[in-house]
């Protein structure tokens, strides 16, 4: 390690992080990770506990050329001349990133335990958690879930540059996680798609689109694994700037620049990434449920379980929708493309009231999607995270209050309604003043309709009211 460092520092191959994400379209890995399963740790001294990592020193004689960055129990070393090394924007991604893998193994061990109470179904040893961070980078998540996620057996740790890799291994040496956390060099899509290893968790976070990953991280995810997924390409998902390009990444498009349809974008993108990732399952007869959906700052994450299950494949065509939204007051009809009753399909008869043209104010519509019609959230497992959350230390978690918010937000909103409305722009057009949500939720709570506000943007409510008796309250609110 002595004279990689050396070597490393004498040849000036410092690197950042955006830069080797944007030069890189695919990374991967080559390391055998599954084996006997690893003991517990007790959740409650996982989220609380301080650990000796963080004060250990790599004993290089060079370490003073970098810097010590501490995030929840991982300390890792960053290059002094590279300042955009360590990104504490994204300390929120990694702190709920880890407390839904916690979550997600509590219902997994759940599931298991349940099985094995059944006379057919075989006891067999619990397995520990295998972890793949495709996009590794400094090695900084993969460390923080080594030190701070209870039942992990292995992660693997893989970037496909050479720099990447030796600071990942300094990192986890720094951490004493050697054997645990395992740093690869390689291609991910390449690893993915050809590897019989299968993980439990596959996390993709890279710079930009993820979209290039997604059939290969399906092939190497293990039955009823989970998939993480983040795209930062919010522009392309939710912006009307790049309409070609959204199709061709996602397979198709949100409401564009329409004033009164474009706050739905956020939902729309989140849709149309689920959309993709569902529609490239069922190639491989898996099917997937979403079991966390966010718009966070500049960026989307989903949090997506993969089944093997030709049968759920089928229903693919019933979670599959089109939007039309009208230009002039945003009233919106959904077309599925199947229907599901009594367990048969049946083929879909045009949506209800929809036209060329508006029949509330004769505008034209945009078309939106092919994109996910489905629930974009498992309340049980939100639930499991604000839990987890509740109990952690505030000190190494620097976000709690965050995610409470968040999740607390996304957990009530309405499951069954697609798409969200800004209670400013629907009050401009009968150029009302700001509606007041409390005031508009009362009023539509009276008329004996459901409302709820969303996680994505403020001022904006999701309700299953009709749009001329909700015409009808702005109006008698004005």
């Amino acid at each position: 390690m002595l004279k990689r460092l050396t070597l490393l520092f004498k040849n000036r191959l410092l690197f950042t992080i955006e830069t080797q994400r944007s030069m890189s379209i695919s990374n991967g890995t080559t390391n055998d990770v599954l084996s006997a399963s690893a003991p517990a740790m007790d959740l409650d001294l996982a989220l609380a506990t301080p650990t000796n990592a963080q004060t250990q020193s790599v004993g290089s004689p060079n370490e003073s050329n970098f810097n010590y960055t501490t995030e929840g129990k991982a300390t890792i070393l960053t290059p002094k001349k590279d300042e955009v090394f360590y990104n504490p924007i994204q300390q929120f991604n990694r702190d709920i990133s880890t407390m839904s893998i916690i979550a997600y193994d509590q219902m997994r061990i759940e599931a298991i335990n349940s099985k094995e109470k059944s006379a057919s179904y075989k006891k067999r040893k619990l397995q520990g958690l295998t972890i793949l961070e495709s996009l590794a980078a400094s090695g900084l998540r993969s460390c923080r879930y080594g030190l701070e996620i209870p039942r992990v057996h292995k992660i693997v740790a893989n970037d496909m540059s050479a720099e990447a890799v030796t600071s990942i291994e300094r990192n986890i040496e720094h951490n004493s996680l050697s054997g645990k956390v395992v740093a690869n060099l390689g291609d991910a899509i390449k690893f993915m798609a050809s590897t019989g290893q299968k993980f439990h968790i596959i996390d993709l976070d890279p710079y930009g689109t993820a979209s290039p990953f997604i059939d290969s991280a399906l092939q190497c995810v293990e039955d009823d694994g989970m998939l993480l997924v983040t795209c930062t390409d919010a522009a392309v998902l939710a912006g009307s700037g790049y309409p070609e390009k959204c199709f061709a990444l996602y397979g198709g498009n949100n409401f564009g620049n329409s004033y009164i349809n474009s706050e739905s974008n956020h939902e729309v993108g989140i849709r149309l990434m689920l959309s993709s990732i569902a529609a490239t399952a069922a190639k491989y007869k898996k099917a997937i449920e979403p079991m966390l959906s966010l718009s966070i700052d500049y960026y989307f994450r989903v949090w997506v379980r993969v089944k093997n299950s030709p049968i759920k494949v089928k229903n693919l065509a019933s979670e599959t929708m089109m939007a039309y939204g009208c230009h002039g007051c945003g009233n919106k009809h959904v077309q599925p493309f199947g229907l599901k009753k009594d367990g048969k399909f049946i083929y879909p008869k045009l949506a209800s009231g929809l036209n060329d043209h508006c029949r509330y104010c004769d505008g034209t519509y945009t078309v939106a999607g092919p994109m996910y019609a489905g629930p974009l959230h498992n309340v049980d497992f939100i639930d499991r995270i604000l839990d987890i959350n509740h109990k952690a230390d505030k000190d190494v978690y620097g976000t709690t209050e965050r995610i409470k918010g968040m999740l607390t937000l996304a957990k009530s909103e309405l499951p069954d309604v697609p798409f969200f409305e800004n209670l400013n722009k629907v009050g401009a057009l009968f150029k009302s003043a700001p509606i007041s949500i409390d005031e508009y939720a009362r009023a539509v709570g009276n008329l004996g309709y459901d409302v709820s506000l969303t996680h994505a943007k403020k001022n904006c409510i999701k309700s299953n009211i009709p749009l001329e008796p909700q015409f009808g309250n702005i109006q008698a609110m004005e």
